[in-house]
């Protein structure tokens, strides 16, 4: 018999923490790889990379099986409605920040909402306009790869100063999700009919108190590094000395205030269309401590 065709895809993104862990598991399954990345790279591994940014990517494919935006969702969606690249399937990136930022006191994190609120109209309009498959996936907190926004940043006070605090009570509930479960997942729904025109929240496999999950992050460290959990006065002012020492200036005062609640989602949806089974929490402790070297 024949070889089957070799597949083709366009990646966004391709350079951040999710984009590489798909960019394995592409090249792995043989695929035909076009990677956008703001600085010039070579070719390697099936893999040709394309610099520039959503206004601006030279030698763009005039059509490709597959789109993947694991960046910005705004951006792409701008780019996407433009039509340069001829596509059947689309599978996009956003965050379950569209849900749990809502009813944020934080001017800048409502905006967030509505953009991403806005990028997933968009993409879904375009999609059905041009005949086209999209689906939007949600990722929780995202971990693993060392460049994250929340477990990382941690884990490198943590190794800087052999400790972390945390205000007592924070025991909210969270569902940090590995990012090979992501690219996993992005592989699924290519040839997953019943994900057409649908946005999936994807947690991790196992949902723990936030205290829990910082604990487990500064155990990886090596040397581990201890959790110290003060009253909320307390915490403040650490966070305030941090905030001045140019580390933590991230965590908003919405932020603390959800270490306390539950941001829990139903992986459910996911798991039934398109099989989405992923891991329990398990602290990297390589790239945790790469992120603490380099940061």
């Amino acid at each position: 018999m024949p070889d089957a065709p070799t597949r083709t895809a366009l990646v966004f993104g391709a350079s951040g923490q999710i984009g590489e862990a798909l960019l394995a598991r592409l090249a792995g399954g043989g695929w035909q790889v076009f990677a956008v990345s703001r600085v010039p790279r070579p070719p390697a591994g099936g893999v040709t990379w394309l610099t520039g940014e959503f206004a601006n990517v030279g030698g763009l494919p005039e059509a490709v099986d597959v789109v993947f935006s694991t960046g910005p969702l705004d951006g792409f969606a701008q780019w996407y409605a433009r039509g340069q690249v001829a596509t059947r399937r689309v599978v996009a990136f956003g965050s379950t920040s569209l849900d749990t930022k809502q009813a944020s006191a934080d001017a800048y994190e409502r905006d967030i909402v509505a953009r991403l609120q806005a990028a997933e109209r968009l993409v879904f309009d375009t999609a059905s306009t041009n005949g086209a498959a999209a689906t939007v996936l949600r990722p929780t907190l995202v971990y693993g790869a060392g460049r994250d926004q929340t477990l990382a940043r941690i884990a490198a006070m943590g190794r800087r100063m052999g400790f972390f605090v945390l205000p007592r009570g924070a025991n909210g509930k969270r569902q940090p999700v590995h990012v090979d479960d992501l690219a996993h997942a992005a592989l699924a729904v290519v040839d997953a009919p019943a994900t057409d025109g649908k946005a999936y929240a994807l947690p991790g496999g196992e949902t723990l108190a936030y205290r829990d999950m910082v604990a487990r992050t500064l155990a990886a460290l090596d040397p581990p590094a201890k959790l110290w959990e003060v009253p909320m006065p307390v915490f403040r002012t650490a966070l305030w000395l941090a905030r001045k020492a140019g580390m933590m200036r991230g965590l908003t005062d919405d932020a603390v205030a959800r270490m306390r609640e539950d941001l829990v989602f139903d992986a459910s949806p996911a798991w039934r269309d398109f099989g989405y089974a992923p891991r329990p929490f398990e602290p990297d402790a390589k790239a945790v401590r790469r992120q603490c070297v380099g940061g």
